[in-house]
């Protein structure tokens, strides 16, 4: 693969292939799949399209090597991660201007991505020289106890497209501190990012089979035999919960290691001491940022009847006021939806809110030209029967309904399925610590608007998800546990 940068658009040159343990190559019969531009419609790039052979090569490449990579001294694995921090924070600006351009985001958000996706490099090559055990006398003294932890094998790593780089990142590096090799299957909408940060892990010093970059059209075809090959030990996916189902239940006859990151549908709580301000950038923050395409953004305000109408107006004039256009234009600040399923899909959220009682403050209506923009939208008066108070909306819609007490916001907070994470704002310091134990999520941002770090555990209850990822927590789900009883030393 070639990816030396054009001087307009940082894409890679033509034809772009896959990454198979190492080497870049053309998909068998020469398949392609088109790359839009949301913003525009346009095709940015045709990229080779893996299939069932292509995911069979790449499975057993990784299996070839699973055994040199984790007998790798963990210093090694730990210095390709630093190194791969340093090279993608040196191509910060191609990163950026491919994120952009294939997923529709602001070129400002497109960098803190970057920056955010270097963190876990970064963290992770940290952790790769800290994974231990334990060595413990046993209870009664008959025994010793030996624990030692080793890589779980090779793993499938599907990410999603809101978030191309930062989020292959997050499974990518745990994987190889572990000593795991991988496969990455990146979005459909998303590959050329997922290409460019294999290019950066191999030019970082990853030796051949340890990591295979797999974009397709047809994911269910490329995934499914591997699911079902005795040689794949993990399953890590990012993405919805319907498709996280369908995949636990194809791991679940090998018994498959899995971790799921996958829908949310996140209260963001506002109380009558909360100061205003501060709500009204934290509701930006969790709604406005990457045109709330986001698995963490708020999808349900709940605001203290006291103060709901002074939030509306404020949070109605911030909304209004964000610059709509292209990622790449500057100023800003909203981009187009991924594609027209979704814009349709927030379109029908809306309208059935409207029918069944709710009012629109401030837009509500698509935006008509090229790409697939929908306009900041508030609505008020939401009854609580409506359709987007109980599916995620991944869109910048906000939808605020108004509480009376702390026990009814609780309760309207902890009715759903989901349990990724939720956002209060309260000056009141026995709330918070209440709401903490009390709400029925993996994340609780407590008067802020985002707290996801590479640093800390990411990851939901209920079916929002399972497994943890960041943190140190996050190595933890590459590393299987061995137990060894010593008879007492004579």
């Amino acid at each position: 693969m070639t990816t030396n940068s054009t001087a307009s658009t940082g894409l890679p040159d033509a034809p772009t292939r896959l990454l198979l343990g190492g080497s870049w190559r053309d998909a068998r019969d020469g398949r392609v799949f088109p790359v839009l531009d949301p913003a525009t419609g346009s095709v940015l790039a045709e990229v080779a399209d893996a299939g069932p052979a292509e995911g069979a090569v790449a499975l057993a490449l990784a299996d070839d090597a699973q055994a040199a990579w984790a007998a790798t001294p963990p210093r090694v694995r730990s210095e390709v991660l630093r190194r791969a921090f340093e090279l993608l924070l040196e191509r910060t600006e191609q990163f950026a201007t491919v994120i952009t351009l294939e997923m529709g985001k602001p070129l400002a958000e497109a960098r803190g991505e970057v920056s955010y996706a270097a963190e876990f490099l970064r963290w992770f090559s940290e952790e790769a020289v800290r994974i231990d055990g334990r060595y413990t006398v046993a209870p009664d003294g008959a025994s010793r106890f030996l624990v030692t932890r080793r890589p779980v094998g090779p793993s499938l790593l599907i990410s999603p497209w809101n978030f191309p780089l930062a989020m292959a990142a997050r499974k990518v590096a745990p994987a190889l501190a572990a000593g795991c090799t991988a496969i990455l299957k990146p979005a459909e909408a998303t590959p050329l990012t997922a290409l460019l940060f294999g290019e950066v892990l191999l030019e970082a010093g990853l030796p051949d089979g340890v990591l295979s970059v797999l974009p397709t059209s047809t994911p269910g075809a490329l995934v499914e035999p591997m699911l079902g090959d005795g040689r794949l030990r993990k399953l890590s996916f990012t993405g919805s919960t319907p498709v996280g189902r369908m995949l636990l239940a194809q791991a679940s006859t090998r018994v498959l290691r899995t971790s799921m990151e996958l829908g949310g549908n996140a209260p963001f709580l506002v109380f009558d001491d909360a100061d205003l301000d501060a709500a009204v950038d934290g509701a930006m923050l969790a709604k406005a940022r990457n045109a709330g395409q986001v698995c963490t953004s708020a999808n349900r305000l709940y605001v203290h009847e006291a103060i709901v109408a002074d939030f509306v107006r404020a949070l109605a004039e911030r909304m209004s006021a964000l610059p709509i256009g292209h990622g790449l234009d500057e100023g800003t600040r909203l981009g187009p939806l991924i594609d027209e399923r979704a814009r349709q899909k927030v379109e029908s959220l809306v309208r059935d809110a409207v029918e069944r009682g709710a009012s629109i403050v401030t837009g509500g209506e698509r935006l008509e030209g090229a790409g697939t923009f929908y306009p900041p939208t508030v609505l008020t008066n939401v009854p609580r029967d409506a359709r987007i108070l109980a599916e995620e909306v991944f869109g910048p819609v906000a939808p605020v309904v108004p509480f009376a007490s702390e026990a009814e916001a609780i309760a309207l907070a902890n009715d759903t399925e989901f349990g990724l994470i939720a956002y209060a704002f309260t000056r009141d310091l026995d709330r918070g610590l209440r709401l903490a134990e009390a709400l029925e999520v993996g994340m609780l941002g407590l008067n802020a608007g985002v707290i996801a770090n590479p640093a800390a555990p990411f990851g939901g209850v209920k079916e929002s998800g399972l497994g943890r990822e960041g943190g140190a927590e996050g190595i933890d789900e590459y590393l299987e546990t061995t137990y060894v009883g010593i008879g007492r030393p004579r």
